[in-house]
């Protein structure tokens, strides 16, 4: 299906790895045969097994990534190599390489900045119970916080224009990372555009480098974080309205009993919730000012993103391809 993409597309293939001895073959071949014009990274991330000798075997160009963690491979990935478009995968075999042209064409034919191959079913089963509850939980939390443009924002199969890649700051260490390009996207204001795929089981022998615990704490952190960065009116208004409501809790019985005969005999319950109120009112100003800050920055992002060079505003074959997927799907549609 391949072929059906510009020939004078510049694909690189990103597979970021962490002892993947068992399933990286398998998945460079798969990503070769699929994308045989593309260019295969794979970030060794101080793997202490032969997951960089089975790459090397397999054709694709090895790099190690010392900083350990997911997001320290995804920046120096988008930092490193050039292309036109990025596709990035998991190196455990669980997203299918076969996947891959229709996640590129799906891209470029509604002109995006980032496509996300979301997994069906993942939140019922993402092979143990405790990473679908979480996937589910975090899924709605996100939605609640930063909007719906997305329904898997945990899913690691996505392609990206140059554009992104390139103005994407990657600051999370982790596997959060996917959580930081989703509100990147949000904050700019990019268009991105999601494709359900099929979500495969580890082999016999892989396993899983994430935790419940561990990393759901993390993701949490990440999401107050982001929160505070890129809306910080409703981060510290909602800390300022928790201080303004405590300070009522502990003021009102003082005051009842100040109307009531003229005196303050708890003066201290009176200083501690006059404190908590001003604490209040410096919280609610600092949202004030960080929001004005923060749209600020967002416009300075902005800026260098339409700085970078456009895809789509090259006229060749490129989209083309994009509007032959589009009359493809409105024939399929008429059909059905």
């Amino acid at each position: 299906m391949s072929d059906s993409l510009p020939s004078d597309l510049e694909i690189a293939v990103l597979l970021p790895c962490f002892n993947e001895a068992t399933t990286i073959l398998p998945v460079v071949l798969g990503f070769r045969a699929a994308l045989p014009q593309a260019q295969i990274y794979v970030f060794d991330n101080n793997s202490t097994d032969d997951t960089a000798l089975k790459a090397k075997l397999a054709g694709a160009t090895v790099i190690r990534e010392t900083r350990q963690g997911k997001g320290n491979v995804v920046r120096r990935m988008f930092s490193d190599i050039e292309a036109d478009i990025y596709l990035m995968a998991d190196g455990d075999g669980t997203y299918r390489p076969e996947d891959a042209p229709e996640l590129i064409r799906t891209l470029l034919a509604e002109r995006a900045d980032m496509a996300v191959g979301t997994r069906r079913g993942v939140t019922a089963d993402a092979g143990r119970h405790g990473h679908a509850f979480g996937n589910r939980i975090f899924n709605r939390l996100y939605t609640a916080l930063f909007g719906s443009d997305f329904t898997d924002i945990f899913s690691g199969y996505r392609a990206f224009s140059r554009r992104f890649a390139k103005s994407f700051p990657a600051v999370s260490p982790g596997f959060e990372t996917e959580t930081e390009m989703s509100v990147h996207a949000m904050r700019l204001r990019l268009t991105v555009v999601e494709l359900a795929l099929d979500y495969g089981r580890r082999p016999e022998g892989s396993q899983s480098k994430l935790s419940t615990v561990r990393d759901g704490a993390r993701i949490l952190r990440m999401f107050a974080v982001l929160l505070k960065e890129t809306r910080p009116f409703a981060f510290f208004g909602t800390l300022s309205g928790l201080f303004m409501l405590a300070s009522l809790c502990f003021m009102t019985p003082v005051l009842i009993e100040f109307f009531e005969t003229g005196l303050v005999p708890r003066l201290p319950t009176w200083v501690f919730s006059v404190g908590l109120a001003m604490i209040a009112f410096m919280l609610f100003t600092a949202g004030l000012i960080l929001d004005s800050l923060a749209r600020a920055r967002a416009e300075q992002l902005r800026m260098h993103y339409l700085a970078l060079p456009c895809l789509y505003a090259r006229p060749t074959a490129r989209q083309g391809a994009g509007l032959a997927v589009l009359e493809e799907r409105a024939a399929s549609a008429d059909a059905a």
